[in-house]
């Protein structure tokens, strides 16, 4: 296990790159590309384009641009634009540089203005953290801290995603008493095979109001239903994705249990949280759990909750799990309660304390707060 997080390599870190023969198809994608306010920057020639080649976000060739490009290597987010349907020769140069799309104008422009609105998402937010919230045993608690986490998050300003990752959780809308508002959840949800946007992604999920000192934020809740399948490790993989590149603040409330969504997770997350109650028994259990996570290169700490009814310290807790002792929460009487009415996470006392105490490492580990 490491003790320090491994922040991915993000390829792209400057503007899409254009390099275009075909001025109509240029002046066409340039319009798009103003409607979604994504700024590109259009090359002269192959030149400087290979200058680009690494450090834009994405790069847009046409036909005769591609062909100026075949001894550049291959690398993602590649697309090329043509207006009548690619014939093979287009489509066999295509796969030899790795291109990940043929777009055809104008059928396909809802597809490209996708791809742009991404990009300028991706271009003007700094790189997300993800964080992921695990029980030490059953019933520990995890579901309400990931969403008082979240809400803590939205009350600071930070655009903030609540994902559920435990198809046998009963739903995390419940946490929040967001079971009635519309939108999608998992079993709903078709992500395709291409990068999601995460405006697009907000726009289809409920949320839920967060009020704050500054206004009024919101988090986007991506939950599992009471029927129908909860997420596979590709679409865990893609709304990771996408919220990193937006700047997101993505919470993960995960099984206990091993899965491929939990494993894509494990090694995403810059912080994993295992919520332990101070027992023997779940002390035990919570030392299980942490044994599969043993190849995370997350930074992982323990929560300790109260009460402690056999006297057992917080740091002898986190030490029987072999973890760090992040924060002890103590008893919250009524919690459970509040938790039936969907109010447990909005609810300041311990859980708060415990839920800010969380952020503030996360923030510290990705260097949004040092």
């Amino acid at each position: 296990m490491q003790t320090s997080t491994l922040r991915a390599a993000v390829l792209g870190t400057g503007r899409p790159a254009l390099l275009m023969r075909d001025d109509r198809l240029a002046d066409h994608l340039l319009g798009v590309a103003t409607a979604v306010g994504c700024a590109i920057d259009r090359v002269p020639d192959g030149t400087e384009l290979r200058r680009q080649w690494t450090s834009a976000e994405l790069v847009l060739l046409d036909e005769r641009a591609l062909a100026e490009c075949r001894q550049l290597r291959r690398r993602p987010h590649v697309y090329v634009l043509t207006g009548s349907p690619p014939t093979t020769v287009l489509l066999s140069a295509a796969m030899d540089l790795g291109v990940q799309r043929v777009i055809c104008l104008p059928e396909q422009e809802s597809v490209l203005t996708e791809i742009l609105a991404d990009a300028a998402e991706s271009v003007a937010a700094p790189e997300g953290q993800v964080l992921g919230v695990i029980g030490g045993r059953g019933g520990a608690g995890a579901s309400t801290l990931s969403a008082a986490v979240a809400i803590e998050s939205a009350r600071r300003g930070e655009p903030t995603f609540l994902v559920d990752c435990d198809p046998l959780g009963g739903g995390l809308d419940l946490v929040l008493g967001a079971e009635s508002s519309s939108g999608m959840r998992w079993p709903e949800l078709e992500l395709g095979d291409g990068r999601v946007p995460a405006s697009a992604l907000r726009a289809a999920l409920p949320s839920a109001p967060v009020r704050s000192a500054e206004g009024t934020g919101a988090v986007s809740l991506l939950s599992c239903a009471r029927q129908g399948a909860g997420p596979t490790g590709d679409m865990i993989r893609a709304v990771l994705d996408s919220g990193m590149r937006a700047g997101e603040t993505v919470i993960c409330d995960l099984p206990r249990q091993l899965t491929d969504a939990s494993s894509v997770v494990f090694d995403r997350a810059d912080l994993i949280v295992v919520l332990i109650p101070a027992e023997v028994r779940a002390t035990v259990a919570a030392r299980r759990v942490v044994e599969q996570l043993e190849s995370s290169a997350a930074v992982i700490e323990a929560v300790v909750r109260g009460p402690a009814p056999g006297g057992l310290l917080p740091a002898e807790v986190a030490d029987g799990a072999t973890l760090p002792l992040l924060t002890y929460m103590r008893a919250q009487p009524a919690l459970s309660r509040s938790a039936d009415r969907g109010q447990a996470a909005l609810r300041s006392g311990p859980l708060s304390v415990a839920a800010k105490a969380v952020l503030d490492e996360l923030e510290r580990i990705t260097g949004r707060n040092p």
